[in-house]
């Protein structure tokens, strides 16, 4: 008698087995790793390193490039930055996760907490209709404002203009992709603010962008964005409001990019700051490995919403104009040579700790992505 309980016992145990293995197994969810390898997409990893040496002829004391957050270091072989991308696509979800190294990543992520320091980018996306490609992202995006990012090998010149530095490299909140046609995008994001993981106020901000392809050679970008935030010269929470519009073309001897943008930031009371900038860019291609690359640029801001001068001067002004030598070593690896005059009507500039109206720059890179 008990034997055959016990049988009857072992069969429903063998079967239960069979019924379980055979419908996926139950998850450990104390375990960290439960993700499943059944998962069906496409996962990508590449690399990204730039590395450079700084020469300023000002020759700073605290060996960093005032203004600048992007090759900011003097008289120092070092690295921009440096990152791994990891990309996740499917049918109906993607994701993204960039993290990142480098002098840039030290001096522009200065206000965020602990790890977040070293995200570039990090976001997961919802296809929220595939016949039409509409996507919702949200996270860690890239920024879309001006004609300039982070990643130097996607840009005419080496070092950054005064228009990407003095804007968002980076986002943190929900974006909305919505193509209205092969060569029309527009996108919407809802942001914790002005450049920050870490929201630095209660308040929300939104944005646009509307991307316009006229040709394969040719697009137009214009961008625009609403919030409140701090002025760098106080610390009174005001509207801000922005604006962008730039373009970039891409020919087989010649490439030019320019941009301008402006805005306005309450400053308490009836005070209203604003800023503005502008700047071309093009590159000449003399072989199919060599190309020089000249700039010419204005950033004014009297009223010290986005820079604070490190001399007396009562607001900020300069001109910059550069001149640099680029060598395509292989598909994935270019050498870069730069020289760069910054000049001001005011003493915006520093030289052995005496106010000046002019500084100079000379750089050297590689760069190379696999």
């Amino acid at each position: 008698m008990i034997e055959n309980i016990n049988m009857k016992l072992l069969s429903i145990a063998i079967g239960l087995s069979i019924s379980i293995t055979s419908t996926g197994q139950v998850v450990n969810t104390a375990t960290m790793d439960t993700m499943a390898f059944s998962v069906k997409g496409t996962v990508t990893v590449q690399g990204y390193i730039d590395a450079y040496y700084a020469y300023k002829l000002n020759d700073p004391s605290s060996g960093d490039q005032p203004y600048f957050v992007s090759m900011a270091r003097h008289n120092e072989l070092t690295i921009n930055l440096a990152y791994i991308d990891i990309k996740y696509s499917a049918s109906h979800i993607r994701a993204r996760f960039v993290p990142g190294f480098g002098t840039y990543i030290n001096c522009n992520y200065a206000a965020e907490t602990g790890v977040l320091k070293n995200i570039v980018e990090a976001s997961a996306g919802v296809n929220l209709s595939k016949k039409r490609g509409i996507w919702l992202d949200a996270g860690v995006l890239g920024s879309p404002y001006t004609n300039e990012s982070a990643i130097s090998k996607d840009h005419l010149a080496y070092t950054r203009s005064f228009a990407p530095e003095y804007v968002p490299y980076y986002l943190s909140g929900l974006k909305l992709t919505l193509p209205l046609s092969s060569k029309v995008n527009v996108y919407a994001y809802l942001l914790n603010g002005w450049q920050q993981i870490v929201d630095q106020n209660k308040y929300k901000s939104i944005g646009t962008q509307l991307e316009v392809r006229l040709t394969d050679k040719l697009l137009l970008n214009w961008n625009t964005y609403l919030g409140k935030e701090r002025s760098a010269g106080d610390s009174i929470i005001g509207n801000r409001m922005f604006s962008d519009l730039y373009f970039i073309y891409s020919g087989s001897r010649f490439s030019a990019t320019g941009c301008i943008h402006g805005g306005l930031q309450d400053q308490g009371g009836e005070k209203r700051g604003e800023w503005w900038q502008a700047n071309i860019i093009g590159r000449y291609n003399l072989t199919d490995k060599l190309s020089v690359t000249g700039r010419l640029e204005y950033f004014s801001d009297p009223d010290q919403v986005q820079i604070v001068p490190i001399t007396d001067a009562q607001g900020f002004s300069s001109y910059s104009t550069s001149l640099g030598i680029n060598y395509l070593v292989a598909d994935n690896a270019m050498l870069r040579l730069e020289g760069r005059t910054f000049f001001s009507d005011d003493n915006v500039y520093l030289r052995n700790e005496t106010s000046v109206n002019d500084s100079n720059t000379f750089t050297a890179n590689v760069t190379i992505w696999f």
